[in-house]
């Protein structure tokens, strides 16, 4: 079997501390993941990843790995003769097939697993060594009410999973989740537990959401902070105005002074979607003079009379 270094795969050094796994595991499986990335080859990279990420997110797995030292990428490779024994008792033997969806490589079941496993026909031996469920990935759209309230998604996924004979298969899972309220848009949420299932007292692993929002029609989405487009009147901008406008589950009166400029933002605090410790993002709102299309006589005549009588130059600056 070819060697295979896990931690060039990651993208970090063998003296990384555990939290940086995780971070580039994270990093790279977004971005390989097969139903967001294009890329060429992006599912093989995909289970390259998940398989690394396997190893070194177990600090006792880790361990064992750093003790084989290091090699070429691709070198040919094969365990110690008493890699079994001093890695532990109760080795785990699988059928695997590398078709199979999360698949591991003959690496991989070469160190943790059996040459017996790979097989046909193959039974487990000795199953006391546990595994994790692998943890799954998947993409929620949601809409702006949803995020200010909260929300519960069913999701019907076909995932990979090891079962105790030590066979990978797909096997259907229908999982209800809740979305919590002030969920924002790029946020990772995880549901612990809702992964893979463990094997051999393993614990299941998890499902991590990358939350999008959908684009509304009137508010744009930063954080938990919202901003609105607010057309107003030339004469609403110069003289002030009370205008009545809707933030996201109720009306709001806004209180615009005299000379109020094109591209001025208000902040109306309180205004936005919920945090989830509490408190609520603020609303923006954002000037832009809108001027009739169509003037009736009288109108026309007015600004006739304004343009005459005003000493106003929009352009003083250019002088």
């Amino acid at each position: 079997m070819k060697y295979k270094d896990y931690y060039q795969i990651l993208g970090i050094s063998r003296n990384d501390p555990q939290d940086e796994v995780k971070k580039a595991y994270r990093k790279l499986a977004r971005q390989y993941h097969p139903d967001i990335s294009k890329e060429s080859g992006a599912e093989a990279k995909f289970k390259e990843i998940g398989e690394a990420y396997e190893v070194l997110k177990d600090p006792e797995k880790r361990k064992a790995y750093d003790q084989l030292g290091s090699y070429q990428p691709g070198q040919e490779f094969r365990p110690p003769p008493d890699w079994e024994e001093s890695f532990g008792p109760g080795t785990r033997y699988y059928e695997f097939s590398s078709g199979d969806v999360g698949g591991f490589s003959d690496f991989f079941f070469g160190l943790f697993g059996s040459e017996m496993g790979r097989q046909a026909g193959a039974r487990p031996s000795r199953a006391h060594f546990p595994i994790n469920g692998q943890d799954f990935e998947t993409n929620i759209e949601i809409d702006l009410g949803e995020a200010y309230r909260g929300t519960m998604r069913t999701l019907q996924m076909e995932v990979p999973e090891i079962t105790p004979e030590g066979v990978i298969k797909r096997t259907p899972k229908t999982i209800t989740i809740r979305i919590p309220r002030g969920a924002t848009d790029g946020q990772r949420l995880r549901v612990k537990g809702k992964g893979g299932k463990g094997v051999h007292g393993g614990q299941d692993g998890d499902l991590h959401l990358n939350i999008s929002i959908r684009p509304h029609h009137t508010f744009r989405v930063n954080g938990h902070d919202l901003y609105i487009t607010l057309p107003v009147a030339p004469w609403e901008a110069a003289l002030g105005a009370k205008i009545e406008m809707q933030a996201v589950e109720q009306k709001i009166l806004l209180n615009i002074k005299p000379g109020a400029q094109s591209g001025q933002k208000l902040r109306i605090a309180g205004k936005g979607l919920p945090k989830p410790k509490g408190g609520f993002g603020d609303l923006y709102a954002v000037l832009q003079i809108a001027n009739p299309a169509k003037l009736s006589a009288k109108e026309k005549s007015l600004y006739e009379k304004l343009a005459k009588t005003s000493s106003f130059n929009p352009r003083s600056s250019f002088k």
